[in-house]
């Protein structure tokens, strides 16, 4: 594909991607995978009780605000600007080339990381789901060996890649089936450990109490903190939604739509199974408490077979097994259109703007990333698992990094018609503004935890923890990468391909 600098220059260009594939419904569905709730809730539970106990509710709710008033950014900028490359294209236009391209960076990044990682939970569940199935601990075991690990993961690694070139239908069809069963056996694990609270042979039986909504009781900040920052990394993935404009019925409305239901639609099923698990099993540390170290890394594993029985229990390891590997299918997607973004605006090499003219898709964007993935996630597993722990935790660096700065970025787009009515002032305004705000914080605060080795898997460098140098490490190694692009191919540096404007005033 080639694109004049004319243009480009008039703001976002055709790539070649299919047109008018996706809708409101299956762009929130595509966006609900990538966010995996089901791998997700089982990971993360432990950890948020560890530090807020029964204020869990609170810190979703807490984590969800940021997100669902940065959504707000993402849908205004979309309406007027649809393209792939979602937070690398608008701020480059609302802050320049050297802003947008880091911004582009941290989003790509951020998706290499999480594939790594996603590709790792399923590799453990799937091990985990057969020796259930056939009633051999022994095979859960094959996960720890190394060697098996690696081929296991890359073997899925590479059937996600395939997929996700097959073009975005076939992508989508899979997805209806994946996250449709995760959310089925979800609700029904919710619903029936509520029925065993009711009839009293829950082991904790907890009574409802609107104080676990509250956040401004019984925390102090620094938990407050802490449990906010790995809320918000619950949330993660929700813009899929809008890397998926160009490829949506309606460019300019449908992607902020998908946006905002995706991202309440997780909150309401966090909010559901958070309650559950708690009347069910309670925030004790002994037993099937969410406070028991044994249990914090995975919650369902512990409670699938008492609240289910052992006949449909192995049903929500199921649940989880398809939840890591439908998001490791669908956060290809963002990552390969943000590369197949920057390719076409000559940000990166020109080979990442190549379109599939069969499966219209970015296939080489795709296999780059999954190539990337597969060879990041080898090395460090061959390293140690604590350095894959400590690169997965940097990553709240990363989301509040590239987040933040597309809420600003709204802002400062929009800055000549902000207060031209009252949409302007709530959703280009006040929404994009508060929401970039508290992500700073969140930033800061990140940077703060990230310092402490106590916050990752103990490594340190001189007293200060892993997780700070993986996380600068690898945004100082995009500023190098950003300067080597610039003197090979200066023309998005100078505004040659995507120019910084802001447009005229619309009423």
């Amino acid at each position: 594909m080639t694109t004049s600098s004319s243009e480009a220059g008039t703001g976002s260009v055709s790539k070649g991607l299919a047109e008018g594939k996706v809708g409101t419904l299956s762009g929130a569905m595509l966006g609900i995978s990538c966010v995996a709730p089901g791998y997700t809730l089982t990971a993360s539970i432990g950890v948020i009780v560890a530090a807020v106990g029964l204020k869990m509710p609170a810190i979703f709710i807490a984590g969800f605000i940021p997100m669902f008033l940065t959504a707000y950014a993402y849908r205004e900028l979309n309406s007027r600007t649809p393209d792939c490359g979602a937070s690398f294209t608008w701020s480059t236009k609302a802050f320049g080339p050297y802003v947008g391209w880091m911004c582009g960076w941290g989003m790509v990044v951020a998706s290499i990381i999480v594939l790594s990682n996603l590709a790792a939970i399923a590799v453990e569940f799937f091990y985990l789901l057969i020796a259930r199935v056939f009633n051999q601990p022994g095979i859960a075991d094959l996960a720890g060996n190394v060697a098996v690990n690696i081929i296991t993961t890359l073997v899925f690694i590479a059937l996600a890649t395939l997929i996700a070139s097959r073009g975005i239908t076939t992508s989508e069809r899979v997805q209806f089936v994946l996250v449709g069963f995760q959310l089925v056996v979800l609700v029904a694990f919710a619903v029936t450990a509520f029925v065993h609270v009711s009839r009293g042979d829950a082991p904790a039986g907890l009574s409802f109490d609107l104080d676990w909504f509250n956040p401004f009781t019984g925390l102090t900040l620094a938990v407050f903190a802490v449990g906010l920052t790995g809320s918000i990394f619950a949330f993660w993935g929700w813009d899929t939604c809008l890397t998926l404009g160009e490829e949506s019925k309606d460019p300019t409305k449908v992607p902020g739509r998908a946006g905002l239901l995706c991202v309440t639609s997780i909150l309401i099923t966090y909010l559901l199974i958070a309650v559950a698990v708690m009347m069910y099993a309670g925030v004790g540390e002994e037993g099937l408490g969410l406070g028991n170290p044994e249990n914090s890394e995975n919650v369902f594993g512990a409670l699938a077979d008492p609240v289910l029985g052992p006949w449909f229990g192995p049903l929500l390891y199921l649940a989880v097994f398809a939840s890591s590997v439908a998001s490791l299918q669908t956060t290809f997607l963002p990552a390969a259109r943000a590369m197949l973004a920057m390719g076409a605006y000559r940000a990166f090499p020109a080979r990442f703007a190549e379109v599939s003219p069969r499966f219209l898709t970015p296939v080489y964007s795709t296999v780059v990333a999954g190539v990337v993935t597969a060879g990041f996630y080898t090395v460090v597993k061959l390293l140690s698992d604590n350095a894959l722990w400590d690169t997965i935790a940097a990553l709240g660096i990363m989301i509040c990094w590239y987040y933040g700065i597309t809420a600003f970025a709204c802002v400062w787009f929009f800055r000549r018609e902000l207060f031209a009515n009252a949409h302007n002032i709530i959703f280009k305004f006040l929404f994009p503004l508060l929401g970039g705000l508290m992500l700073a914080v969140v930033f800061v605060i990140a940077i703060g935890e990230s310092m402490n080795p106590e916050n990752g898997s103990g490594a340190e460098i001189g007293g200060i923890g892993l997780v700070f140098f993986i996380g600068f490490g690898i945004l100082a190694l995009g500023a190098v990468l950003m300067l080597v692009m610039r003197a090979r191919r200066p023309e998005f540096f100078l505004g040659q391909t995507l120019r910084r404007d802001t447009p005229a005033l619309k009423e």
